[in-house]
Order: structure tokens, then sequence, then C-alpha cells
């Protein structure tokens, strides 16, 4: 999505090992190109404090690389993230993103295809080392009747089960965003339920952006912090307008109604969003958000967006109960993990409607009832 680098997503190369024996032909492929790009990666790794005092490499960017230190730092001393040798170096890919990933949907439904892996789970998506390949499986997808989208990642984490590299994708960016990319994937790290996309996404987005506004307050200065402040405004605003154009596909996907009219009709919605933007002054300040609609609109599309950020509101108000401490917060989100799929989208639902809920932890080992509605 326009803002965050297009997407953060998890790559399978993550233990792909384990899988291919049981995989078919296309499996194996697969599998083998997410574990090349895998290790590639990992042989590109370099320490970051030796790089950063290298006078072969300009003066930009060793002072990028110092401030991923200090990003690196606060991150575990003032955010209660990871302490580990994930983000210490550095890694030059020599292209825009790391991998891409493949998103697609029913020609008239927003649900996304699934595809599930080895130790992650369930997710709605499928990522690629190669933008060809992800072209190429995405063709395949289309050919079948169905919306897709492929966007560029400039960033994941493999969960702790490798030391992530700092990568050149990831540099291109203003501290701010540098600072969000690492405390969005260090709280992957911190906690991540197998199969719920939604909810680690919402868990992640919320953690980087309560500690982008801390990190900016002790290190960015006012400007800084208003102008981060100012992107938050305006993804809201695009945000809002993608939400209310997914209820409208909705209520149309819904109709019983012949596929020609339909199709129609969905075509002038998602152009509807489009001169939504190009109306508003604020998104076109921004810039981003008419790029990533001039590249096309569709139900894949929009329903990469959902993935990120429906249920982040539920997580700031879960947040917003602790009193912006974070490791009440950490504890509060890991009772939600332990609870079964209904019992946490009811939690979350009343969340999302602001009702009063306080989570309470109990010993990992408890039987007891992990939640309690007051």
């Amino acid at each position: 999505m326009p803002g965050n680098g297009c997407t953060r997503r998890f790559s399978w190369a993550l233990l792909a090992l384990g899988a291919l024996a049981q995989s078919g032909c296309s499996g194996l492929s697969y599998y083998a190109q997410s574990i090349h790009g895998q290790l590639s990666l990992l042989a590109k790794r370099k320490p970051i404090a030796a790089l950063s005092e290298n006078p072969k490499l300009s003066e930009e960017r060793r002072h990028a690389l110092r401030t991923v230190l200090d990003i690196r730092s606060f991150a575990s001393e003032e955010l209660h993230l990871p302490v580990n040798a994930s983000y210490r170096t550095y890694a030059d890919l020599g292209r825009p993103y790391v991998v891409w990933n493949v998103f697609a949907t029913p020609e008239f439904s927003l649900q996304p295809k699934v595809w599930c892996f080895p130790v992650v789970g369930c997710v709605s998506y499928r990522g690629y080392f190669s933008e060809k390949r992800a072209q190429a499986y995405a063709e395949q997808l289309r050919a079948a009747g169905l919306d897709t989208y492929v966007g560029g990642v400039r960033a994941y984490s493999t969960l702790g089960w490798f030391a992530d590299p700092v990568l050149s994708t990831m540099l291109d960016q203003s501290p701010a965003a540098l600072a969000a990319v690492i405390f969005h994937e260090l709280a992957h790290q911190r906690l991540y339920l197998k199969g719920e996309t939604a909810f680690n996404e919402a868990f992640a987005v919320t953690v980087e952006r309560a500690g982008v506004e801390r990190w900016l307050r002790t290190r960015g200065g006012l400007q800084t912090l208003q102008a981060y402040r100012r992107k938050g405004e305006q993804r809201e605003r695009f945000l809002a307008l993608v939400n209310a154009t997914r209820r409208q596909l909705m209520a149309l996907y819904r109709q019983p109604m012949d596929a020609a009219p339909k199709r129609q009709q969905k075509a002038l919605i998602l152009r509807g969003l489009q001169e939504a933007v190009e109306r508003s002054e604020e998104l076109n300040e921004a810039h981003d958000y008419a790029v990533w609609l001039a590249a096309g609109l569709n139900n894949a599309k929009l329903a990469s967006v959902a993935t990120y950020y429906d249920l982040v509101p539920a997580f700031q108000r879960l947040l917003a109960f602790q009193n912006g401490d974070l490791a009440a917060f950490y504890r509060a989100s890991e009772v939600l993990a332990t609870l079964d799929t209904d019992e946490r989208r009811i939690l979350l639902s009343e969340l999302l409607e602001s009702q009063p809920i306080e989570l309470v932890a109990q010993h990992p080992a408890s039987q007891e009832d992990t939640a309690q509605r007051l």
C-alpha cells in the first residue's frame, strides 16, 4: 500500500526444506526458489557497526546505517521488542524489493485466496523472490478467472528463525519509514499467531505506529513528528475511501445479477474510488495514492489493504485501554492469541465498537478463562 513501501509481508522461505518431501512438482519449484532466495539474502549480510564507519561508503549511507543502529537499540530498550541479532547486519540486494507477493480473489468477491505453508500456517498471499515468477504465477491465476495483484515488499520477518538483516530496499525511505519497518518486523517476532494474517498484521502495525511516535518524539524533532502525523492522516483518509468502496462492492456482489451487468457496476464503483482520490487535495499532495491507483484496481488489490488494516483500530483501542503501556499491551495481545477463533473475533469486534473490555492475562499453564469483560 502507498506510504509503507507497498506491503511488508512474511516470506515463505522459512523452513521450506521441511515441506519439500510433501510437495508436487510445482510445490518443489516454489519452495526451491524460496530456499535459494533466503540463502542468497543471508549470504550478503555484513555487520552494520563496521559498515557505518567504512569510508568507502557515502556519508549518506553511513548516516542511514547509524540511524538503523539507533532505531534497533530503541526497539529493544524502549519498546520491549526482541533483543537478538536481527537488523544488526546489512544486505545490499541491488533491486527495489526483496520479494513480490501475489494476492488473488474471485471476480465477484473480496474474500482472498489462501495458501498454506509449514510453520506459518495459511495466509492470503504467496511470495516470490523474483518479480518475473510472481507475475507469471499471477497470470496463471488470472487465466483461471481470478482478480490478482502483485505487490512489492521492502522487508519481511522470519520470526527469529534467522538473524534478519536490514536490506538496501529498506534504506531508500525517510528515517520514520525506516523505523516503521524495523518496529513492524520485530513486532512479528514478538507475537505471531499461525494462520491469522489479519491479527498478526494489525498487531504489528499498532506496535509500529506507537514505536515511531515515541522514537520521533525523542529523536526526530517536532517538525518531523508533525510530518509523520500528517502522513498518518492522509493514510486514514485513503483507508476510509477504500473501506467505503469495499462496502459498495460487497453489496453489489450479494445482488442476484447476471455477470455482465455486475461486471459493469463493479468497474463503475472502482472508478469512483479513483475519482474520489483525484478530487482530494490532501491525497493528491501525497502522490503515492494516485500512483497506486493508476496501476489498476480490482478485488485483490483492495483485499491486500484489508489484510493489513481492518483490525488496526481494535488493537489501537486495546493499547489505549493499557494507557499506552506496550508491555501490558503485549500481554493482553498474547491473551487474545490463546483464545479460540470465535471468542477472539467477538472480543476484537467489541474493541472495534469501543466497548470497555479488559483482557486479563493468566499464567501460561492456567486453564482458567483468559479474558474477562467488565
